[in-house]
């Protein structure tokens, strides 16, 4: 009883998603990427979970909200009661573990307004089930002497399959699908700001859309693995890790093709999958095919 009500709270909050609001830009606004989590899913102390955040003048675009991720805004100076909107690539676990945290501490200290997420289908029915989970955290807070904004925790999805998911204020935001495993839909995003276009991978093995999409970008932020590490890597699940790395992901010597080809500005390499490879070596495997822009391999809280 208890679960179906707190269910049919969810199902009641998690609205459509309701239109930006349309605001002009400033012509002072800059675009920075901040690589606010950089890892994978090993836990490493020194690598939040994937997480990565555009900063368009005083507005936070996040896409993906791995593990950690409200602290890892704080850390970076940022908001930690509301983004302007959160974008997830997929729903691997790794993505999505900062999820509950982005909802709920942005509540706590002071988010009022809806949060606005997107990203592929099933992200709606994550979402309702999430916030039926803290049904009585939810309670607690709004009924007790914290006093927390009724409603205040509140989310509006829009679920797609890609198309422009954002455009208000200079800010146009397109999703596109990747191939990721046996993923149905996982997503990349290219983001046109004022001045500058910045494409996010998200998890993938190489992509024709990536490379058309990022085609004279300032900036693709792309995720990848070392080649040459690839066979030594002992994983404890079996002998399918070379075979499921193929499938899913893009190793530096791919990504080199893509980059020559593609012809960004610069490649920010992340969720890296080093295998024991050090950023030297990625950096020239990436470059290994003439690709002549700039190439760097991010560490949590970089600014580019």
């Amino acid at each position: 009883m208890i679960f179906s009500t707190a269910l049919m709270l969810a199902t009641t909050i998690v609205a459509p998603f309701a239109a930006a609001l349309d605001h002009r830009p400033s012509e002072t606004d800059s675009v920075t990427v901040v690589t606010i989590g950089t890892g994978t899913p090993v836990p490493n102390p020194h690598a939040a979970g994937p997480a990565t955040v555009v900063v368009v003048g005083k507005r936070v675009f996040l896409f993906d909200a791995g593990a950690n991720v409200e602290r890892q805004l704080a850390a970076a100076n940022l908001p930690t009661d509301g983004v302007e909107a959160v974008f997830f690539t997929h729903l691997h676990s790794d993505h999505v573990l900062g999820y509950p945290d982005l909802i709920f501490t942005s509540w706590v200290f002071g988010r009022h307004l809806p949060l606005r997420a997107f990203g592929p289908p099933g992200l709606r029915a994550m979402t309702t089930n999430l916030i039926a989970a803290f049904a009585d955290d939810i309670k607690v807070r709004t009924t007790g002497l914290e006093h927390a904004t009724a409603n205040g925790y509140r989310v509006t999805v829009r679920e797609t399959r890609g198309g422009v998911v954002y455009d208000s204020a200079g800010v146009r935001i397109t999703a596109f699908q990747v191939p990721h495993g046996s993923w149905p839909v996982a997503l990349g995003y290219r983001i046109d700001g004022p001045g500058r276009t910045i494409v996010i991978s998200g998890d993938t093995r190489p992509s024709t859309e990536v490379l058309r999409l990022a085609a004279g970008a300032d900036v693709l932020v792309h995720e990848v693995y070392a080649a040459s590490k690839v066979e030594n890597e002992k994983m404890a699940d079996g002998g399918d890790w070379p075979k499921y790395l193929k499938s899913a992901h893009t190793s530096d010597v791919e990504l080199a093709s893509i980059a020559k080809t593609a012809n960004p500005r610069m490649v920010v390499l992340t969720h890296v999958i080093a295998l024991g490879a050090t950023d030297s070596a990625m950096i020239a495997a990436v470059r290994s095919k003439g690709y002549t822009g700039r190439v760097v391999v991010a560490h949590d809280l970089d600014h580019y």
